[in-house]
């Protein structure tokens, strides 16, 4: 069963089978290519708006780079359909920026172009079992890691999440201050370790870049 429900589409979707078994991608584009709704698009430079589909036995560090390396290049809309799965490859793959999980097993056609238009939407889809074991994942990371080092999911610790939420909301460092009974200088000190840690230029970018990605 998929978590996700079918979206429609007035246009056909590209997809990118990306595949080390030449007889799988073969079957699978065969399929895509009799089914309704898709194009199959050439695998080695699949255009942004293309759905990339990586078959693979499992979810390893090399399916993990090469679902970097996708979204390094503008493709983000990225499907798996793999053999097996375990908690940490499942970890690692949603880390990476997958957005959906398909198991061989359960791949019938209809389950696939379920997955496929899915993705194109943007959406993501995962088996029930698979989804409650991520929850448990993201759950241990929290409890075990960030949360003894006075970090949450966002990569942000409160005190850092709410200096940007006052900045986004107009306030200069001294208002900041003021509003959360911290010193300017801490205020400022706040501001340049999130700069520094992700790489940001300025206060600005690091307000911009925290609503983009939807830390605050």
């Amino acid at each position: 069963m998929m978590v996700a429900e079918p979206v429609e589409f007035a246009s056909r979707i590209p997809v990118a089978v990306l595949a080390g078994d030449p007889l799988s991608r073969a079957g699978i584009v065969s399929q895509l290519r009799t089914g309704h709704g898709f194009t199959v698009v050439e695998d080695d430079d699949p255009p942004p708006g293309a759905v990339a589909l990586i078959v693979s036995d499992e979810l390893d560090d090399d399916v993990a780079a090469r679902v970097r390396g996708l979204r390094a290049r503008g493709v983000t809309r990225i499907l798996v359909l793999v053999t097996r799965v375990d908690d940490r490859a499942l970890l690692t793959a949603a880390e990476a920026g997958i957005c959906g999980v398909v198991r061989r097993a359960e791949a019938t056609a209809h389950n696939l172009a379920l997955a496929l238009r899915t993705a194109a939407a943007g959406e993501g889809t995962l088996p029930p079992d698979l989804l409650g074991r991520l929850l448990r994942q993201v759950g241990h990371l929290q409890r075990q890691v960030l949360s003894p080092r006075g970090l949450t999911l966002t990569g942000l610790t409160e005190r850092e999440a709410n200096v940007l939420r006052l900045l986004a909301d107009g306030c200069d460092t001294t208002e900041v201050g003021r509003q959360l009974f911290y010193s300017e200088r801490t205020v400022k000190n706040i501001i340049h370790d999130v700069t520094s840690r992700l790489e940001l230029r300025n206060r600005t970018h690091a307000v911009a870049y925290a609503i983009r990605e939807g830390l605050i």
